[in-house]
């Protein structure tokens, strides 16, 4: 233990030494786009060559665009948690431990410990409005619910789209594009309270996004927080009449362009209200798209794997920052993670970061608004509660590796799969031979960050 204590001292030190930008006594606003299932190569600025997205295409253009963009789990209730808390899910106990699932199900119990200061719940006590649009997955339980976190109101789906279905109805929708919409019970609900069940999902897109605008337009004379966490394109897939049968990628491209529909409105909005320089907006995926499903599983592009995997392709996913005159336009390679948008936004927002609480992410703003490098850090690929790899710098190690589906025992390997994330991307060229050194620098970070972890109590039993 005493050895590693100099090398979590340094981290530590980094962290705190990497200043923040100041901004004017007006807090900027802060609205966080968040869909489910999105591939890497889902999206026009990221390659799509069959799916459009011109309004994320020009969000990119007038924005930052991350190349190397993570999400903090493989599957979305641990994602979820991450982003809110700007903390790994283990710290929160909302990942899958032994004999538990891997995420929250409609029966489950437990949910976000109230014990968690969540993104919300921070900017809330600077006089933020705030807002929860869109799909929870963090708890239907008192305690564990949106406006038990912050949130000052909330709209949209409490858990997955594929949940709380009824018995001898259909089960999948690999089978049909648009399979019977009475097949799914999900309820759609506000502020706690079910106004639509079964949910029409094919108006889910169009009525998150009229809510949204409304919450911008009512919220224009003071800050205010909206996260706007869309349904789609998580399977079963629902588009409207306007967007089905528009994309050359089946209903799932469908669901992704009507998704980049509601980011145009969205920004529109800001656009209109004379709010878009002084509103940070962040659009990003819970992880990487369900490629089981096939047609409707998404792309990863040329990364490997999809969802469930700590392969690139489960947990690499966009990553697009926007803020005209303020975020300096272009593309990134800089390592960076969901966790980090926490104290990003407390930065900007001039909230202290909670005290007594570990967060995992760094201030992005010496970056988005002065150009500055990150510090390099590792980044841990975390399924459920094991480290799975490591990134650190271009470098990638694979101590555990399991397809995200279909393999029911990872492989454990004696000598890490090491990777250089730079050069190969796609994960097919292993060097652990010829760079010993390069594992050992990576072993070490892990032992450091191990040996400082506390797990939270298990939640997804």
């Amino acid at each position: 233990m005493p050895k590693l204590l100099p090398r979590l001292i340094l981290y530590t030190c980094v962290f705190a030494a990497f200043s923040q930008v100041k901004f004017p006594a007006a807090p900027p606003n802060v609205v966080i786009l968040f869909a489910d299932d999105l591939g890497y190569g889902d999206l026009g600025c990221q390659g799509s060559p069959v799916i459009r997205t011109p309004n994320l295409d020009r969000m990119a253009a007038e924005g930052l665009r991350f190349t190397d963009f993570y999400s903090a789990a493989e599957v979305c209730t641990p994602s979820r948690a991450a982003l809110l808390t700007g903390r790994y899910p283990i710290r929160s106990g909302m990942c899958e431990t032994p004999g538990a699932r891997r995420v929250l199900f409609a029966n489950s119990k437990g949910g976000l410990p109230q014990s968690e200061v969540t993104l919300a719940r921070a900017l809330k006590a600077r006089g933020y409005a705030t807002a929860h649009v869109g799909k929870w997955h963090l708890g239907i339980h008192e305690g564990g619910r949106p406006l038990d976190h912050g949130f000052d109101s909330s709209f949209g789906l409490p858990y997955s789209n594929d949940m709380d279905g009824r018995p001898g109805l259909p089960k999948g929708s690999s089978g049909s594009p648009n399979p019977p919409q009475d097949g799914w019970n999900v309820a759609l609900m506000r502020d706690g309270k079910v106004v639509e069940q079964p949910a029409d999902q094919t108006t889910l897109t169009r009525r998150y996004t009229e809510e949204a605008v409304k919450f911008i337009t009512e919220k224009k004379g003071g800050p205010f927080f909206l996260y706007l966490a869309h349904t789609f394109p998580h399977v079963p897939m629902f588009a409207s009449p306007q967007f089905k049968g528009r994309s050359r990628a089946g209903i799932y491209g469908d669901a992704v362009e009507e998704l980049d529909w509601s980011t145009g409105q969205i920004l529109d909005a800001l656009r209109k209200e004379g709010l878009a320089g002084n509103t940070l907006v962040f659009f990003t995926s819970d992880n990487g798209p369900w490629l089981i499903m096939g047609s409707q599983g998404g792309s990863a592009g040329l990364l490997k794997d999809g969802k469930g995997s700590t392969w690139e392709g489960g947990m690499r996913v966009p990553g697009i920052a926007w803020m005209p005159g303020r975020v300096q336009p272009g593309v990134t390679s800089a390592v960076a993670h969901m966790m980090d948008l926490f104290p990003t936004a407390l930065a900007l927002a001039g909230v202290e970061r909670p005290a007594g609480v570990t967060l995992d992410g760094v201030d992005l703003a010496p970056m988005l608004f002065a150009g500055r490098s990150l510090p390099e850090r590792p980044f841990f690929y975390y399924r459920g509660d094991q480290i799975f790899a490591c990134r650190l710098g271009e470098w990638k190690a694979h101590f555990k590796t399991q397809t995200g589906y279909g393999q029911p025992k990872a492989e454990a390997h004696e000598r890490p799969l090491l990777f250089h994330l730079g050069l190969d991307p796609s994960e097919k060229r292993d060097m652990a031979a010829t760079h010993p050194d390069v594992i050992a620098r990576i072993q070490d970070a892990v032992r450091t960050h191990q040996a400082a972890m506390t797990p939270g109590a298990p939640q997804l039993q």
